[in-house]
Parts: structure tokens; sequence; C-alpha cells
């Protein structure tokens, strides 16, 4: 019988996370813009956006440091001051890729400043209207969440205002807003006809 030799746990440990960590993405620090409009309470942004009370806006296009990562959280500075974008719901997207959702290499203001003014006024007051392509939407309101929406090519995406406040943007077959469905309250705070 072959004897295997034996191993301190902690030689054990470091193996199991070396090959834990082998072939894992990079979870890069780097500079860039926010990719869109989302509400902040000082120190953490939540991918679920709601427009609590408390919060502000923190728009989009704002400069944003990644200084690192944590338990479900993308660690950032924004105007110096530190806070944490987190993965609340959209788990199934790995950090770094989460990362590169809402921190974005590319100034967004370039593309914004080129579209027709109606829509420019919209992301300024995080709204949407009717003729915003699914980018557009994006910039205004935030990544929907990815649990309730894996494929951002569907025609209907699900947001929430708050935890009892749905609404639904429906596209057409050109890929831009035709409508939004939720109650008359919600409505208000989120459609520019």
């Amino acid at each position: 019988m072959r004897k295997t030799p034996f191993r301190p746990a902690s030689a054990l440990l470091a193996a199991a996370l070396l090959a834990a960590s082998a072939g894992a993405p990079a979870q890069e620090k780097y500079d860039g813009y926010l990719c869109c409009n989302m509400r902040s309470d000082g120190s953490w942004i939540s991918d679920s956006n709601y427009a609590e009370n408390g919060k502000r806006v923190v728009p989009v296009g704002t400069p944003v440091s990644v200084t690192g990562y944590g338990r479900h959280r993308v660690n950032v500075r924004i105007d110096g001051e530190r806070q944490a974008i987190g993965n609340d719901y959209s788990r199934d997207i790995g950090l770094a890729d989460f990362a590169r959702r809402y921190v974005v290499t590319e100034d967004p203001a370039a593309k914004i400043a080129g579209y027709p003014a109606k829509i420019q006024d919209a992301i300024k007051r995080a709204k949407i209207t009717p003729g915003m392509t699914r980018e557009q939407v994006l910039m205004s309101l935030g990544y929907p969440i990815s649990s309730e929406n894996p494929d951002l090519g569907a025609d209907l995406w699900r947001y929430w205002m708050s935890s009892f406040a749905e609404f639904q943007v429906q596209f057409d077959g050109s890929g831009r807003v035709r409508e939004i469905t939720t109650d008359a309250n919600t409505r208000n705070l989120v459609w520019v006809p």
C-alpha cells in the first residue's frame, strides 16, 4: 500500500486557493466613468438603483476610480470619496464583468451630446421617453437587474423604483422604447411622453 505524504493544513489551504484562483479573471483597478445615472446614499450604490429617500443621483459620465473589490462589491472613488457599487441582484455576472458594466473607460458625454435634445434631457433627469435606444435607457436608468433580465436584447426590461414599484420598459422591433407599463405614480416619476 502506497502512503500519501503528510501535508500541513496551511499547505493544503494554500494549494486550494491557488487552484481556485488559476484562470480566474484579474480584478483590475482602473479609472473610468460611471456608465449611467446611479443613486447613492453616500457610501453605497446598489445595482437595484432604487429611488429611496436620502439618495442622490450620481450622473452618467462622472469620473470614477475602481480601487478594489470586496464580497459582491466594487470599491470605487467618486469625487474623492470612497463608495461601493454593490452587486446585490446581478450575481450571475462575475465581479470583474460587473465592474466593467458600471465603470466604463469611454466617457459617455460625447455620445450623449450627439443625441436629440429631448433624449439628452430625459437622460439628465434619469427618465425615459419614446424612441430611446437600449443604450440610452441604460445611460438614463442603469442596467436592469440581470437575474430578472438575462437577455439585454429582449423586448421587455423590468426595473424597480423601489421594492414595491416595478415598471416595465417595452421596446419595438427596431430596439427603441415604445411604452412603459406601471402604476400612475411610478409612470410620473420615470416617463417623459
